[in-house]
């Protein structure tokens, strides 16, 4: 230590000192309403199915659903997304209990809306994946290829059907062209023009949907690289949140989170709307997986990893981990 003058004269550490020093200065926080909470509902089952690949996660029953949406409202969580899983019997080619009013997806949005209201944003996710026998998000052709167009047609009807049920949010997941404004035009033609789009502008194809598929008891043959973007690329991303608001998207979301931090920080500097992001399940069942191994500080963990989200971006954060950690903040 130098005897002559103050080197180093900035010292940086004099603010982090402390715990309350540190909380006064911190520079991105999370709040109960920045979080969202993914629900899987399944038709058939009388008690819930706990979800191997993602310990701590149930495919519910609908009474468990709607406890679990009053919680998440308790908690002060803004929204929650709901996913439903038919029994595989009523799986088609075309997804045909994805637009039946009395699909699983359906009753469990009128089952929320009736149990909480306006008090929680319900959102829905509209996809033809959970309700297709092949497991695409699509309808296919005669070659086996995902007809984008034909899609759009069923996705018109999806987001008919999920805002006469009652959704607040649609949740536009699919990747095809042109979703975000077929959807749009669907609700307009209804009468539904309060309810609002999130489109899942930059949906990459990534490994770390491995868990959610089992979540949603996936009949997946293939893959979805036609639709889903590749993981080296970020200007089509931007190409993509441009088309999604030119097309009338209310919020836009990037999925995964945890891998694509650099494209959600790009992402949320251009946006004009909200923008969200999806902490998948792959990137919550490391994490679990990690400290039930004892390798890792799991809450430290978890917090950190939203932290990360947040900071890079994202005003709402989809993580399955959501009533839990607003109940600690």
């Amino acid at each position: 230590m130098s005897t002559y003058g103050s080197f180093p004269g900035s010292r940086p550490r004099r603010l982090r000192t402390t715990p309350a020093l540190r909380r006064m200065v911190a520079e991105t926080r999370l709040h109960p309403s920045d979080l969202i909470l993914p629900a899987f509902v399944r038709e058939g089952i009388s008690e819930p199915v706990p979800i191997a690949a993602m310990p701590g996660v149930v495919q519910h029953t609908r009474d468990g659903l709607r406890k679990a949406a009053v919680e998440a409202r308790q908690a002060g969580v803004a929204g929650i997304m709901i996913f439903g899983v038919p029994e595989d019997e009523k799986k088609d080619a075309v997804g045909t209990a994805g637009t039946d009013p009395e699909g699983i997806l359906q009753v469990a949005i009128r089952d929320v809306r009736a149990e909480v209201g306006d008090d929680l944003v319900i959102m829905s996710d509209l996809c033809l994946d959970e309700y297709t026998d092949h497991g695409h998000c699509g309808v296919l052709d005669a070659e086996g290829r995902v007809d984008n167009d034909a899609t759009l047609e069923r996705y018109a009807e999806m987001a008919q059907v999920q805002a006469d049920a009652g959704a607040h949010v649609l949740g536009a997941s699919g990747m095809m062209d042109g979703q975000v404004g077929v959807a749009r035009d669907a609700l307009d033609t209804i009468g539904k023009e309060d309810v609002s789009i999130l489109a899942y502008a930059v949906k990459y194809s990534s490994a770390f949907y491995g868990p959610f598929r089992e979540a949603v008891g996936s009949s997946l043959r293939g893959d979805r690289k036609t639709y889903q973007q590749d993981p080296a690329n970020v200007r089509e991303s931007m190409r993509e949140l441009a088309l999604d608001l030119e097309e009338g998207a209310d919020m836009v979301m990037v999925k995964p989170a945890g891998p694509y931090l650099d494209v959600l920080a790009r992402v949320a500097d251009v946006a004009h709307v909200p923008v969200a992001a999806y902490q998948i399940s792959g990137e919550y069942a490391m994490v679990e997986a990690a400290a039930e191994k004892g390798w890792i500080d799991r809450d430290a963990a978890i917090m950190e990893t939203l932290t990360g989200i947040r900071r890079a971006g994202a005003q709402m954060i989809l993580t399955y981990w959501a009533t839990e950690v607003a109940r600690k903040l």
